[in-house]
């Protein structure tokens, strides 16, 4: 592992956090696979070697309970999930170099060789814990068969975490009032013996490695609370027969290893398969793992802890390499609220591809909306927005254009060199798109490319060269020359979010081959001299279309909530399922029952501001510092809007500010206000009208 720009002469692997093989795929999985694949192929453009590997995660108690419950074997019934992933990845254009599972022969073999590493190293004890016990159903409850309440926070919790509280992983025992998920009835705890990991001896490691972990900042700074809080022992083991035994003789057969010991490992053995597959000489998966490769980990914002915690602190025990970053997705919203799937609140896989849309619309959107770290929305009004702005009115619309123009006055690309402005312009898109890369910015990537495109829709509306061809056909030459030059390098840089829709305009254009097997360099390299008629490549989405959806998701949406789908489905260890996130009555804060008077309302003073700058603090989660116009002055705030809020897109939007609030200091930085916003999400307040900046809100 290193910390030097990419591309190093070190081997790299990305990895995306594993599907548990329980149920269907929806976009809210999606952004992490489909974030994982760009950003291995934007590796690849760098000149980076690079593997892209994952694998179904098959064992843990809802699979156990799901198959139980459909009469089928364990094995059997994940596997059925696993070969459907396996058919859905592709059809969004998300190409592995290896995908495997948690209960194959390759993971298994690593999981109790590290397992057992780990014993003979002295890191593993055994321990007498209470673990829940179903009296009626005679038997040990493990994970996901109890529910109860959360020690940490008092929210309603499963059994292995806090779901729909503080987040926090949970050991045995540590649920209270715990009741059974297969009776419905309270559990007790008995003793019972397991296997201990002391993540506790790690602690000094474990703070080394968050500094020097790059990424996101959520997947630094949200372990440090763990950390200070003092490291847990971790329980190694749950009671039941579906998973991998504990390696020894001496191994209960009613114990098998727990989950996320052999989940995480998968990375492993899917990158070690990978290698078998190739052959070492081209790529060697113990360099990667065991000496000095470049591990990136994408994964979803709730198993933060058992990658930067559990995981690192195995992978030090066992003599591993570890990962050099770790980057933290936000959660997906639908039209503004939580994304439910047992409310059918959700845009499924399958119902995407069933609608016709091609899947780099979504990667797309998944991508270049928002910071990754962030949450984002979708619904299908703004996803015809993006489209038919960005990908239709900018990339496809210079797209076509300035090829069909070359096409039909030159039969290809004109005899001409670039222009220095134009060759600039290109080599400064290359150098944004590393600087995205080395910042693990997908949207930064995206936003290269598109920006290039907008630039050359402004070059050739600018020379004009419709007016050139007769008058001056050598400046015409020049123009198209430099328009056909600007498409190829859009293509290159836009082939890690869009690689099928950058494959046909590279074919389109002339050239051979693969587009993903370019280099950023090539963006600079002469397309061929003639190539046929282009094809618009991008088609808008009408309105009536996306109120076709609406209506669709709607009553899907009522259906579910008058009964007609009550089971909630789990999906996967990232579940999106988030506590609140029905937008009714109940969920609403209470009124507050004092009452002020007027004369105190007119004691506030309450401002539209503009909002100049905003830029993240470093070593805060959530705070932001802003510098916002008030008319009079220019006021720097803090606000707890850095996940929520894409920084770079504010300034010169408006807000509301409270301008008499007293000065505060928060991570070292003075707070002179107060912007106002509503909901969990920080929905920024701001004026309908036109109304001036500095103007007291009445």
């Amino acid at each position: 592992m290193s910390n030097d720009d990419f591309p190093t002469d070190r081997p790299a692997v990305v990895t995306c956090g594993l599907p548990y093989a329980n149920g269907d795929l929806h976009i809210g999985h999606l952004r992490g696979y489909i974030g994982a694949d760009a950003f291995n192929r934007a590796l690849e453009t760098l000149g980076q070697e690079t593997a892209y590997v994952s694998g179904s995660d098959m064992h843990g108690t809802p699979v156990a309970v799901n198959a139980e419950q459909e009469g089928v074997d364990p094995e059997e019934f994940a596997l059925e999930w696993h070969d459907q992933y396996e058919e859905t990845f592709p059809k969004f254009n998300v190409d592995f170099d290896n995908y495997g599972h948690t209960h194959d022969e390759t993971n298994t073999e690593l999981t109790q060789e590290i397992v057992r590493t780990l014993d003979e190293e002295g890191y593993v004890y055994e321990k007498e814990i209470q673990v829940a016990y179903d009296p009626d159903a005679d038997q040990y409850l493990p994970d996901r068969y109890v529910e109860g309440t959360c020690p940490y926070c008092g929210e309603k919790a499963r059994g292995d975490e806090c779901d729909e509280g503080c987040q926090r992983h949970l050991e045995p025992g540590e649920v209270e009032d715990p009741t059974s998920t297969i009776t419905g009835n309270p559990a007790e705890y008995r003793e019972r013996t397991h296997k201990f990991f002391r993540v506790s001896e790690f602690e000094e490691y474990l703070t080394e490695f968050l500094d020097g972990l790059e990424g996101t900042s959520n997947a630094r700074n949200q372990p440090r609370q763990w950390i200070d809080e003092g490291l847990q022992d971790w329980c190694l083991t749950r009671d039941m027969e579906w998973g991998i035994d504990y390696p020894g003789e001496e191994a209960d057969e009613d114990i098998v290893l727990y989950v996320w010991v052999d989940a995480p490992i998968e990375y492993v053995a899917s990158t070690k398969q990978y290698s078998e597959r190739v052959g070492t000489d081209e790529y060697d998966w113990e360099r990667v793992w065991k000496d000095d490769g470049e591990i990136v980990h994408i994964i979803g914002r709730d198993i933060i802890q058992h990658h930067t915690v559990f995981w690192p602190a195995m992978l030090e025990g066992a003599d591993y390499n570890a990962p050099r970053a770790v980057a933290a997705t936000g959660f997906i919203t639908i039209n503004g609220k939580g994304l439910s799937t047992s409310r059918n609140r959700a845009i499924w896989a399958k119902e995407y591809l069933d609608e016709g849309f091609h899947p780099d619309l979504l990667r797309y959107y998944l991508t270049t909306t928002g910071g990754l770290q962030q949450d984002v929305d979708f619904s299908w009004d703004a996803f015809q927005e993006k489209v038919n702005g960005e990908l239709v009115g900018t990339v496809g619309n210079f797209w076509y254009r300035s090829l069909l123009f070359a096409y039909r006055n030159f039969e290809g690309t004109p005899e001409a060199e670039v222009s220095e402005e134009v060759h600039e312009r290109i080599e400064g898109a290359i150098g944004e798109t590393r600087e995205a890369v080395n910042d693990y910015s997908l949207r930064g990537i995206g936003q290269a490319a598109t920006r290039l495109a907008q630039f050359g829709n402004e070059y050739i509306q600018r020379n004009e060269p419709w007016k050139l061809t007769d008058e001056e056909p050598e400046k015409a030459a020049q123009v198209i020359r430099d328009c056909v030059q600007i498409a190829k390098a859009v293509a290159v840089l836009l082939e890690p979010i869009t690689p099928e829709k950058s494959q046909l305009l590279w074919t389109q254009i002339g050239e051979e081959g693969d587009i993903a097997d370019a280099h950023l360099e090539d963006a600079l390299e002469a397309p061929p001299r003639s190539f046929d008629e282009p094809g618009e490549l991008f088609a808008k989405i009408e309105d009536d279309r996306v109120a076709e959806l609406n209506e669709k998701l709607e009553e899907r949406v009522a259906a579910a909530a008058s009964g007609g789908d009550d089971e909630e489905t789990e999906s996967d260890d990232t579940d999106e399922d988030e506590a609140g996130d029905m937008a009714d009555v109940d969920d609403l804060e209470p009124l507050l029952e004092d009452r002020i008077g007027f004369e105190e309302f007119q004691n506030v003073d309450i401002r539209v501001g503009r909002i100049e700058t905003a830029e993240g603090i470093d070593g805060a989660d959530d705070l932001a510092r802003l510098e916002v116009d008030i008319g009079f002055e220019t006021r720097q705030v803090v606000a707890g809007i850095k996940q929520l809020h894409d920084l770079e897109e504010l300034p010169g939007e408006k807000c509301v500010l409270l301008a008499n609030m007293e000065p505060a200091e928060l991570f070292g930085v003075e707070s002179n206000g107060m912007i106002l916003a509503a909901g969990e999400q920080a929905d920024l307040l701001t004026t309908h009208g036109d109304a001036e900046v500095g103007e007291k809100i009445r």
